[in-house]
């Protein structure tokens, strides 16, 4: 996927309620893009539903699902999916992406599980994805999942995850925090990870902030501020990949607004670093 193709550009926010009326008052013109849960959305009316059009008609918007639940042993929800199909052609969304995990069975379980790394279950999700793509019609994208145990497991990460990717036709989220938490939790070189997932799908990047446990645990919780090790290794992947579409997460702990621009800032900071670095080298090469 080359940068003609990204759904967006620059640097996104999570669009959360508390800050629709900030967002909206002030409009901060650093921001390319936003980013919601259609869960949170989906049926809304009232002043809060004029509130999300008004927002959607003005603004470049990308939907992170919640509840899609891709690794499910049930049936997979077809009428969610079609509910969310009716969602992104109403607001016109740019794109959407999911968890590479599930977080229901008979019931919801209202957390993000890990999918079991085995070639059985890399046909199961794939299949699915699939099957999710024809609905939407069109391609969506499964994002790397931090995780705390591994069930089953007969791969490592990168090798289930590159292998639903293959098999499903989809994009990738890459979540670069999720990366550096894995890699801590499993013990594993986080950058080694990073080269190893197929620049042709990545559609755009995810970056946070998590909660250290303990030296080998960490939390991702997106309720804190990013660590200099994510920074670290988001620069590492914009001059891995190219300048890449990047969406600061923040659900808890929810600073004011000035205080969440100044990350986006910082994304920006970066993205401008290395695309000028990017174009000295073509330069140089022409």
């Amino acid at each position: 996927m080359n940068k003609s193709q990204y759904p967006v550009e620059g640097a996104g926010l999570g669009l959360r309620r508390t800050l629709m009326g900030p967002l909206t008052d002030r409009p901060p013109q650093q921001v390319g893009f936003y980013e919601v849960a259609p869960e949170n959305w989906i049926g809304v009316g009232g002043s809060w539903g004029k509130q999300l059009r008004a927002f959607a008609e003005q603004n470049p918007m990308i939907c992170h699902g919640l509840s899609l639940s891709i690794g499910s042993p049930a049936p997979l929800d077809e009428t969610f999916v079609q509910r969310v199909k009716q969602f992104l052609d109403q607001h016109r969304i740019r794109a959407y992406s999911e968890h590479l995990s599930y977080c229901s069975d008979d019931g919801h379980l209202y957390d993000l599980m890990p999918i079991p790394f085995t070639e059985e279950a890399v046909h199961h999700v794939a299949q699915r994805i699939r099957r999710t793509q024809e609905i939407l019609e069109r391609r969506i994208a499964m994002e790397n999942v931090s995780y705390y145990a591994a069930p089953g497991q007969e791969m490592n990460e990168i090798a289930f995850l590159n292998a639903v990717l293959e098999e499903a036709d989809c994009d990738l989220l890459l979540d670069v925090n999720n990366i550096y938490v894995n890699s801590v939790n499993h013990g594993y070189n986080a950058e080694e990870f990073l080269y190893a997932l197929p620049a042709e799908r990545v559609m755009y990047f995810h970056i946070a902030g998590h909660y250290a446990e303990a030296d080998d645990l960490l939390v991702d919780t997106h309720g804190a501020d990013i660590i200099d090790s994510v920074w670290d290794l988001l620069d590492k992947a914009y001059a891995h990949f190219g300048v890449v579409p990047t969406l600061l997460e923040r659900d808890f702990n929810i600073p004011p607004l000035p205080e969440l621009l100044g990350e986006v800032d910082r994304i920006i900071a970066c993205q401008s670093k290395r695309q000028q670095q990017g174009d000295q080298l073509h330069a140089d090469h022409a």
